[in-house]
């Protein structure tokens, strides 16, 4: 498993994330971005903070997962600051 993707992404105020199984919407203050999403990795929504793994064990899943960890945080990122 990815070692960036053991850590949480913290959501600031002003932030809603919307997660289906084919894309992942973040809208904040400075605009609202959509990704699809890797069917290689889950995000879950856990309070004020996303999370992300690997749905399986092989090395591709596991290097995704720390790529979309990315791209989400990078997400937030863009629409908050």
């Amino acid at each position: 498993m990815s070692r960036i993707a053991k850590f949480p992404i913290p959501l600031p105020k002003g932030v809603e994330v919307s997660i289906t199984s084919a894309q992942i919407s973040v809208k904040g203050p400075l605009g609202a971005i959509v990704r699809p999403m890797d069917l290689n990795v889950g995000i879950e929504k856990d309070g004020e903070t996303l999370k992300c793994k690997a749905l399986g064990n092989s090395r591709h899943a596991g290097a995704m997962s720390g790529t979309m960890r990315a791209l989400v945080a990078n997400m937030v990122n863009g629409v908050s600051k």
